[in-house]
């Protein structure tokens, strides 16, 4: 049985001048999924994302969050259903000025209306479940790894306690181990909180290791939306690249030893 749809997204159309991204693009993420989006470059991944998060206006189409179009909402209401979900975007985008502690923090003085002192205090409880040490809650982002920076943005992303959790390339940079160790954050914290997560990545080993869905952008629109055997088994010449060519065989090698 499929459950409910908590993004729904229907002839979804992006342009940026003369360039068409995106045209009669269709998706629906699930609750409790972790969905993958992949595709070439220029396919415009992350910008399907700030589509469905509202950063950006489609010129065509509707995107529908917990059943409602952000576009179309007074601005106390879209307040009220972003507070239902929490973004991490691919460089973290923390501000270099405040500690992690004061980063994480920052959502819940603004958004929850929490004082000072008690937002950071439940900050650091956030940035414990996003593994980092007590220690670094007191660090600034340019004093830490690039590892650690993501788990300081995840921390944020889930200062509200979102529904929703939106990943833009969260492995990039990452070394190996430090990749999977994330990967498994990730898992583990979908489980234990009940997240749905719409992950765009290209890394292999992180749609191997998470998503029970995955979407193929090409052509301007969602070329297909399913498991990954399937989606492996399209007969498409871009995805047979990708998911059987030698990073592809790495990638499933690995998880076959999981």
């Amino acid at each position: 049985m499929v459950s409910e749809a908590l993004i729904e997204i229907r002839g979804l159309g992006n342009r940026f001048g003369s360039q068409q991204v995106h045209e009669h693009l269709d998706l629906d993420v699930h609750r409790g999924e972790i969905l993958g989006v992949v595709g070439g470059s220029g396919s415009g991944k992350s910008v399907l994302l700030r589509s469905i998060v509202g950063l950006r206006e489609p010129s065509a189409g509707r995107v529908k969050v917990f059943g409602e179009n952000l576009l179309e909402l007074d601005p106390q209401r879209r307040s009220q259903v972003e507070r239902r979900f929490g973004v991490l975007f691919q460089r973290g985008a923390l501000f270099s000025s405040l500690t992690l502690s004061e980063n994480v923090a920052l959502p819940l003085i603004e958004h929850a209306g929490l004082s000072r002192a008690d937002a950071e205090h439940l900050a650091q409880t956030k940035l414990a479940l996003s593994g980092l040490p007590a220690g670094a809650a007191c660090k600034y982002p340019a004093q830490l790894s690039g590892g650690m920076v993501k788990r300081a943005a995840l921390a944020r992303a889930l200062a509200l306690d979102p529904e929703i959790l939106f990943l833009d390339e969260p492995t990039a940079g990452l070394d190996p181990i430090g990749a999977a160790a994330f990967d498994q954050l990730i898992l583990t914290l979908r489980d234990a909180l009940g997240l749905t997560v719409f992950l765009v990545t290209h890394d292999l080993d992180s749609l191997y290791c998470l998503c029970d869905r995955i979407a193929v952008l090409a052509q301007k629109r969602v070329l297909v939306a399913d498991t990954l055997e399937a989606v492996a088994a399209y007969d498409d010449a871009w995805i047979q690249d990708y998911f059987h060519g030698p990073r592809g065989r790495a990638a499933r090698v690995a998880a076959s030893k999981e």
